[in-house]
């Protein structure tokens, strides 16, 4: 027994800056529409093409009562003729059209929005996915629709390997999904961006903040191999101990939100720099921090082998961890 698809909206409003998001909301509606009818008119419309008139024309009583999906992009730069045209047109949507409006938000073309959510619009929000957490929870999303699952460590290395453009991001998910096989793990996706020598550097980092001396030489060898210099890793590494000591310092008790607010780190990483911090002691980590500096130098050019001296850098500051 078949199921009938859902009624079609006569009117959409896709609202928001981001992208990847509002594509997917328009590829939806198109989906919807040939769904119900596969013959459907589909007008995908920029707002510099639509000339005054023209609207009116595509959405005209068909002569063979065809479906027609009007697609009107970036609606907040539409012409002051054609925008008033829409406007009337929101309060009487022709019933065998859908009308979809993509509105990036914001104070231009706000009239046109606040008109529509009047007019009863399906609202998409495509608001700009800014926190950390949400872009994890946009990652696992992303491995949850391949039929695939990611831990919240991989997750979180995929973040700190790709950045945090949301398309560019589900490109990674959809390449991992399709190369990897089986689960996928924090290492396996250090290994997949491997050529990025930024990923690399702070995983050395944080190996040897967590006293895993042996691992973090293993795989700075391996960093420096797939390209990673000598002043990256440092500065990495100083990074990482500097916001270990803000972490140390901070007073017993101190949410990490709060926390995270007053050295600029997102909420998630407090709580891998509080077990960091558990095995250092206030004289290991300024000394640690002094080793730091001291590696600075000698990668800069003081030192005849920058590769030695990393290393040695890492036994060093990891000797300081155990006091």
């Amino acid at each position: 027994m078949s199921t009938a698809p859902a009624p079609l909206p006569g009117l959409t409003l896709v609202l928001g800056p981001e992208e990847l998001l509002a594509d997917r909301a328009v590829q939806t509606a198109k989906r919807a529409v040939r769904a119900v009818e596969p013959d459907a008119d589909v007008h995908d419309i920029d707002p510099g093409t639509l000339a005054p008139g023209q609207l009116a024309e595509i959405t005209s009583p068909s002569l063979f009562a065809e479906r027609r999906l009007v697609i009107l992009r970036a609606a907040q730069d539409l012409s002051q003729p054609v925008l008033g045209e829409v406007d009337a047109m929101l309060r009487d949507v022709p019933e065998d059209v859908c009308l979809v409006l993509v509105h990036v938000g914001g104070a231009k073309g706000k009239a046109l929005a606040d008109a529509a959510k009047k007019a009863g619009a399906v609202i998409v929000d495509c608001s700009e996915v800014k926190k950390p957490g949400d872009k994890l929870t946009f990652i696992s999303g992303e491995f949850r629709a391949a039929g695939r699952r990611i831990g919240q460590d991989a997750a979180r290395a995929l973040l700190d390997a790709v950045g945090g453009n949301l398309r560019e991001l589900a490109g990674a998910c959809s390449q991992l999904s399709a190369d990897i096989p089986g689960g996928i793990e924090a290492d396996t996706v250090r290994r997949y961006y491997a050529g990025r020598s930024d990923v690399t550097s702070f995983h050395v980092a944080d190996l040897v903040l967590e006293g895993r001396t042996a691992e973090a030489l293993a795989e700075l060898r391996w960093a420096l191999s797939c390209g990673a210099a000598g002043p990256g890793v440092v500065g990495a590494l100083a990074s990482k101990l500097r916001e270990l000591a803000k972490v140390a310092s901070a007073p017993r008790g101190m949410s990490p939100a709060d926390l995270a607010r007053d050295i600029g780190a997102p909420p998630w990483k407090i709580d891998m720099l509080r077990r960091q911090a558990r095995g250092w002691t206030p004289d290991g980590m300024a000394q640690a921090l002094i080793l730091a500096a001291a590696a600075d130098a000698a990668v800069k050019g003081g030192a005849v082998s920058a590769e030695y001296a990393l290393e040695r850098a890492l036994v060093d500051i990891g000797a300081a961890r155990r006091g």
